[in-house]
């Protein structure tokens, strides 16, 4: 049965998997994408009427990030026109540490209507589905500032967290700040994902220019690499990002998964297969 929920980035990371905790419930939103029925395209805002029209609650991801230049304006956008067509709820993915991600929070915090901010740390699945999954493919990892502790936090929470909220209305009105359970570097990710995986993987410290360099070398479009590069320079290093909160285990009633269980799970899926496995 149809319902009144939409997930905005309903193929995503995050907005699959929230699709998913809400069909267990029973529910069955509608999916915010591109490929949808009605379709919404961030970038076409002729789209946004058709995806939102009857709907009381939603989940929402912005791609690529809340910090990249344009995010604030559709974010702005979208919650005036859900506010005017009767949206009552609203659940915003944000990201910890990032200014420019905290000013599109307070579009919504001051919109009048209920919300939850769910911030959440670095995600576990980068090194599985997204920009850290290719350098593990080749074996050769290559990343700056290897020594800073980073509290990643596994997508499968950062779901489950987002489905709570955002239909149980305790927590309206609240920032829900999740992390994973421990810190991390990224020395120590890549060693787990060598050992758990039996694979060879030769890590490489380097400087952020450096790393920026082999972006541009790789082609990368301009606005990825401005982004990856903001991420490391400004949000990596930030101090509130380097600690542990226990937001999971307060909404849940269980402990965030820890960085080893997902390297765990990921392996048995055969993601990382391609690389030569250690002798």
């Amino acid at each position: 049965m149809k319902s009144n929920i939409l997930v905005i980035g309903g193929t995503g990371k995050t907005g699959r998997r929230v699709v998913e905790q809400l069909q267990k419930q029973g529910i069955e939103p509608r999916i915010g994408s591109r490929s949808a029925s009605p379709s919404f395209d961030w970038d076409n805002k002729d789209t946004w009427v058709g995806a939102l029209e009857g709907i009381e609650r939603m989940y929402v991801t912005y791609y690529p990030d809340l910090a990249v230049p344009g995010a604030k304006k559709a974010i702005e956008s979208l919650t005036y026109l859900a506010k005017e067509l009767g949206v009552k709820k609203m659940v915003l993915l944000s990201g910890k540490g990032e200014v420019e991600a905290e000013t599109c929070e307070q579009i919504v915090m001051g919109s009048g209507m209920d919300y939850t901010i769910v911030r959440a740390s670095w995600f576990n699945q980068n090194w599985s589905e997204s920009f850290f999954l290719e350098p593990i493919l080749s074996g050769e990892v290559a990343l700056p500032m290897s020594d800073v502790l980073i509290p990643f936090v596994d997508a499968d929470d950062i779901a489950e967290v987002a489905a709570k909220v955002l239909m149980d209305d305790q927590y309206n009105g609240e920032i829900v700040e999740v992390t994973g359970p421990e810190l991390i570097t990224f020395k120590d990710i890549v060693a787990t994902i060598a050992q758990v995986s039996d694979i060879k993987l030769n890590f490489y410290d380097i400087t952020l220019e450096q790393y920026v360099e082999g972006m541009n070398q790789m082609q990368l479009p301009a606005d990825v690499v401005w982004l990856i590069e903001y991420l490391f320079s400004h949000v990596l290093t930030n101090p509130n990002n380097q600690k542990v909160t226990h937001d999971v285990e307060k909404v849940l009633g269980r402990p965030a998964k820890k960085f080893r269980a997902y390297v765990e799970e990921t392996a048995k899926t055969g993601v990382w297969n391609s690389v030569e496995v250690t002798k």
